[in-house]
């Protein structure tokens, strides 16, 4: 039975940060779910949960939920606007001082959530990768289509992830300081931490099959072309990076 004592600090520790999207027969699951593992880690955590201009019963399940607990927390942005505004929006709600982002479908795992803390202790953002459980459950083409997306991704950024597409990610409150916001930048998290000089590392994780309803944040072909798009605009923003750093300081001051 999950014990809401631990949740009453009023700065948490954890953040859990989740954009929502007409996923209203996952959300009680979901944040049982969250609870289960940060019970049994005995952790002072929150919940924000975004929904972005469901038109199913979401925003009436997170009005109930969020009646009998105070450290969830619940904003409804006014229209669809999409994975990476109600994401951004989520993470700028939390307080923790660390933040975990995760879809609200229940394809991430909860109870990989120990597994992302721990690494976390020597870096500053873990990345989940599905790359191991998707070998045992997706199509050879489908397989195919990602190795290819992320060796391109890997030679125009330079970025050595082998899942970006995956948002089940564990970070520093710190790391997301100074992260600019743009359509799409939730697939660019960890490399945008990673210009600014954080350790990003990855740690498996499940891939469970949807339990209710279908996909609202897929990649369908404009998805993917503006993908691409964004991609070389991220490489053109490496490019134009300036590396500052103070050698001596004198007097008081920040």
């Amino acid at each position: 039975m999950y014990c809401p004592a631990i949740m009453t600090e009023s700065r948490p520790d954890i953040s859990f940060a989740i954009p929502c999207h007409n996923e209203a027969g996952t959300l009680r699951e979901l944040v049982r779910q969250i609870e289960a593992q940060m019970t049994a880690l005995n952790r002072a955590s929150e919940i924000v949960i975004v929904d972005d201009g469901s038109s199913d019963e979401s925003w009436a399940v997170l009005k109930d939920l969020a009646a009998s607990r105070s450290h969830l927390r619940a904003l409804r942005l006014e229209r669809n606007c999409g994975q990476s505004a109600a994401l951004y929006t989520a993470i700028q709600a939390t307080r923790g001082a660390y933040i975990i982002t995760l879809d609200a479908d229940l394809q991430n795992d909860p109870a990989d959530i120990p597994k992302l803390l721990a690494a976390l202790v020597d870096a500053d953002c873990v990345c989940g990768t599905r790359k191991a459980a998707r070998a045992r459950g997706d199509s050879w083409l489908k397989q195919s289509i990602s190795s290819i997306a992320n060796a391109i991704r890997r030679r125009v950024l330079g970025d050595a992830s082998t899942d970006a597409g995956c948002t089940y990610r564990a970070f520093r409150r710190e790391a997301f300081t100074g992260i600019p916001f743009f359509r799409g930048f939730h697939r660019f998290i960890p490399i945008l931490m990673a210009f600014n000089g954080a350790r990003v590392v990855e740690v498996p994780v499940s891939n469970r099959a949807r339990m209710h309803g279908q996909s609202h944040y897929g990649m369908g072909l404009l998805a993917r072309r503006a993908a691409v798009v964004d991609m070389f605009a991220v490489r053109w923003l490496k490019s134009r990076l300036v590396k500052i750093k103070i050698s001596e300081r004198l007097g008081e001051g920040p």
